[in-house]
């Protein structure tokens, strides 16, 4: 699917743009959240445990250490989150190899911020190695950088990942829109001070002063990034 708002148009918007766009990878570009809890649960079931659904309101969006963590909890299999991580990526890398979706409206958005020239960086809780895995789907001529959630001292929900891909695009956080769909990444973009757009992919979030929510990417476009900005200044 595409935006009805085309690129040209766009250019006629009026108002200054936000100094960064910050953007998640797994259920904001990518529609992986389905993929990652598959992977999971093939893992589990591997170790003779069913995850029962109700889990997966908890654990998406979540850094690995934390969702294996839960998960290892409530099934009390006899392993540790670090032993199972190296499978579980391993799997998903395996799926992710037939094809990785992009959200509704991801594509236009990305061709829509390299063509206005705002500088954007992807922020994810992933590992290194499972980013650049996507990279290929999304097209890393998008990105300025990418940050790994392997790659700071404390992933999501903590502000770390976002203030560190401000400060390496030398933008005062506050100036900055981050676009998550979980709770743990609107959680991080806020502790860091940015201004948070939220596009819900399994878990439900809420408006709140500083937090606007959408329904799709395809409600995400220049002009609406423009107006955001002016309601900062």
């Amino acid at each position: 699917m595409t935006s009805s708002i085309p690129v040209a148009a766009t250019r006629m918007a009026q108002g200054p743009v936000p100094h960064a766009v910050l953007l998640d990878l797994d259920g904001t570009l990518v529609d992986t959240e389905g993929l990652w809890w598959a992977a999971e649960s093939e893992v589990f079931a591997g170790l003779g445990h069913v995850l029962d659904e109700a889990h997966r309101s908890v654990v998406v969006g979540g850094p690995m250490a934390r969702s294996l963590g839960h998960l290892i909890e409530v099934t009390g299999a006899a392993v540790s989150a670090a032993e199972l991580t190296p499978a579980v990526n391993l799997r998903f890398e395996q799926l992710i190899a037939r094809g990785a979706p992009l959200m509704p409206g991801a594509r236009r958005l990305l061709t829509e911020l390299t063509a206005h020239g705002i500088p954007t960086a992807l922020v994810s809780a992933s590992h290194r190695r499972t980013i650049d895995a996507m990279l290929a789907w999304l097209g890393a001529e998008h990105f300025a950088f990418t940050v790994a959630g392997d790659e700071v001292p404390r992933t999501k929900p903590h502000p770390d990942p976002y203030l560190t891909a401000a400060a390496r695009l030398g933008a005062d956080p506050a100036a900055c829109v981050v676009v998550e769909d979980t709770l743990t990444g609107v959680a991080s973009a806020e502790a860091a001070g940015c201004r948070v757009v939220a596009v819900p992919s399994v878990v439900p979030i809420e408006p709140a002063p500083g937090r606007t929510v959408l329904r799709s990417l395809e409600e995400l476009s220049i002009p609406f990034l423009r107006s955001l900005n002016t309601a900062l200044h």
